[in-house]
């Protein structure tokens, strides 16, 4: 006698953020996608994030320590989830299990571009270990926000019919 399993619910794909540091205006754009779109937003931290109420809108405290948040959204993601993320070795382990990651500047990363990415990062940390002031980051402005949310828009369109 053979049993019938029960289908299993395919959720789709899931956009996962790197939390921590993740600019606010990149979330707010987020949490309305989710909730226009109905595609699961899960924040990934090792701190308590503040999200509005939502089915679509999750949060994963994970314990601190360095990569923690990293290794637990590459453990959980699928093949065709989307990672946002500003950090290039997540961005290269995403890659590596067929996810796509969209940095909070509006560049998604590929196989192409993501070794040039972190060789550059390699060489900017081996300067700063040898005393070079390289600076940080400029601050995200309105291209920037601009330049996500119409890459994530992209994604959407492709992966959740919005």
């Amino acid at each position: 006698m053979t049993s019938i399993q029960p289908a299993t619910h395919d959720p789709g794909p899931r956009i996962w953020v790197d939390a921590d540091a993740c600019p606010v205006v990149i979330k707010e754009i987020l949490f309305r996608a989710a909730q226009r779109t109905r595609i699961s937003v899960t924040l990934v931290a090792n701190q308590f994030i503040q999200v509005p109420r939502s089915p679509f809108i999750k949060t994963l405290q994970v314990g601190s320590g360095y990569d923690v948040a990293d290794n637990e959204i590459v453990r959980r993601i699928s093949s065709g989830d989307l990672v946002i993320t500003a950090d290039i070795p997540l961005a290269a382990e995403v890659l590596d299990k067929a996810g796509q990651a969209l940095n909070p500047r509006g560049e998604l990363y590929t196989r192409d571009t993501i070794r040039q990415r972190l060789q550059m990062r390699d060489f900017m940390d081996t300067l700063r270990a040898s005393g070079v002031d390289t600076g940080g980051p400029p601050a995200l402005s309105q291209g920037d926000r601009q330049a996500f949310a119409n890459q994530l828009d992209r994604w959407l369109q492709r992966n959740a019919g919005a």
